[in-house]
């Protein structure tokens, strides 16, 4: 059984992410400018930053559906899934050496903690039965 703590983490999260990736869609450039390591990664492109977003959003969605109904973790586990595998782009990216300590030290913040967090508010709880 989860928490009412769960429920509301769950809902900041996808406040958060659905913020993100409504702002990456509708103001790409914006965006691109605004969060201080994404220039760095390469050129502006607004069709880019606009499908990431996108997945941001459905992120989001699936967090906010699994904040108002338990039964939608399998949702969660998909938004945690990306958020996860986005993070371990990071990673991989730190580990090849085409990121710096300094960047990665952002991307823990804006990138693998809300990966991290949501893979723990979806994880399957263990039955007490």
């Amino acid at each position: 059984m989860r928490s009412s703590s769960h429920t509301m983490q769950a809902s900041v999260l996808g406040m958060l992410l659905l913020a993100n990736g409504a702002f990456m869609v509708a103001a790409p450039e914006a965006w691109y400018h605004a969060v201080p390591t994404v220039p760095d990664t390469g050129p502006f492109n607004p069709h880019f930053v606009r499908d990431i977003g996108c997945a941001f959003a459905t992120a989001a969605l699936g967090l906010l559906w699994f904040a108002r109904d338990a039964a939608a973790r399998p949702a969660a586990l998909a938004a945690s899934v990306f958020l996860g595998l986005h993070a371990l782009t990071h990673v991989w990216d730190l580990l090849a050496g085409r990121e710096s300590v300094e960047h990665f030290a952002v991307d823990g913040v804006l990138v693998i903690l809300p990966a991290l967090w949501a893979g723990w508010l979806a994880r399957p709880l263990r039955s007490t039965i």
